[in-house]
Formats: structure tokens, C-alpha cells, sequence
């Protein structure tokens, strides 16, 4: 009953939600765009082995979170005519995103760069973890119930905008007071304008 409910009544289980994807694919869209600003701008800070491994741990996965955001909103902006195939997009890309946490985990324990705390590891494996398994969750019980599972996916692809935005963040923070004054040019008697 689920797709032939909607399609009588001229109602879809996306109704209502254009506006949210919008919002949140173009917050994404252009959170990624500000990455590639962050990494030219310290791409000329000095180099240390196992800085590519660091990069793949807490750079790379920023990227990924928010064109997972990108991917849901322009998917459930698309025209479809009922849940199933929308939810098998997600659901694969929850999948994915549950390897990818994992993946993660095994290069924040192999990097030797930053001994991650529990902050990190909260926010780079299990809050991605619990997101990507939220998406894979509700592709499964979408056809029953559609509207429950609409509120799933956003709760999932907001927490992913949010745990790259703090990820992006929390890597700038880290550049600027940690590894900047480590910088051989760096004078500790001049004062920084702030």
C-alpha cells in the first residue's frame, strides 16, 4: 500500500523535504569547496613523516562525510515515482560508509603523527559509524514505514554535515595553535595578530 497511498493521494514520500535537501547539499557543496581553501592554504606548512597517513585519517574523511551530505540531497531531490529505489541509493551508501568508518578506525590507530582521544575517535569512527548505519537501517524499513525513514536519512545526513564541520574545524584549530608554532620560522617573541 505504501507507493499507491502516495500516488493517490498526489502526496510522495519526499514531500516536504526539497526544501531541507537544498539547504543541506548546498551547505555540503560548499563546505567541501572551503576544504580544498583550508589544504592550499597550509600546504606550504613543513612536512614530517607520516603526515599523508594523518591526512588520510582526519583530512580525507571530511571530504567524504560531506559528499555523502551532497549525494543524499541531490538523490532525494530527484523525481522519483516511489521509496524503493531512493532507498536503495542510500542504503548502499550507508553500506559504503559503515566500511569507510571502519576503515578510519584502522588509520587512526596505524598513523603516528597525533595520538587520537577519545574526542577523535567519537567523532572520526563512531558518530560516522552511527550515521552511514542509520542510512543503511532505514533503507531497509522504507517501503513500511516511509515517513519515519525520511526523518532517518536527515537525521543522518545533518549529523554527517555536523561531524565535518567539527572534524574541519577541529583540524584547523590544530594547525594553527599546534603545529604553527612548531614552524622553524615561527618567532615565539612576535606577537600574532589575531
Amino acid at each position: 500500500m505504501g507507493v499507491t497511498q502516495f500516488s493517490v493521494t498526489g502526496m510522495t514520500p519526499f514531500g516536504g523535504w526539497q526544501n531541507f535537501y537544498v539547504i543541506v547539499g548546498s551547505s555540503a557543496g560548499a563546505l567541501i569547496g572551503l576544504q580544498f581553501v583550508v589544504m592550499a592554504l597550509v600546504a606550504d606548512l613543513p612536512r614530517t613523516p607520516g603526515q599523508a597517513q594523518a591526512g588520510n585519517a582526519f583530512a580525507t574523511p571530511n571530504i567524504v562525510h560531506f559528499g555523502a551530505v551532497l549525494f543524499l540531497a541531490a538523490a532525494l531531490c530527484a523525481p522519483w515515482y516511489g521509496i524503493g529505489a531512493a532507498a536503495v541509493c542510500w542504503g548502499l551508501l550507508g553500506l559504503g560508509g559503515v566500511a569507510y568508518a571502519l576503515i578510519i578506525a584502522r588509520r587512526l590507530r596505524v598513523q603516528t603523527v597525533y595520538q587520537p582521544v577519545f574526542e577523535d575517535w567519537m567523532c572520526h569512527v563512531l558518530l560516522p559509524f552511527a550515521s552511514y548505519s542509520t542510512l543503511a537501517a532505514t533503507a531497509c524499513v522504507a517501503r513500511a514505514h516511509p515517513r519515519g525513514a525520511m526523518f532517518g536519512v536527515a537525521a543522518a545526513a545533518l549529523l554527517l554535515l555536523f561531524i565535518g564541520i567539527h572534524n574541519a574545524w577541529d583540524a584547523a584549530t590544530y594547525h594553527v595553535f599546534v603545529l604553527r608554532p612548531r614552524r622553524p620560522d615561527a618567532d615565539p617573541n612576535v606577537k600574532q595578530a589575531h
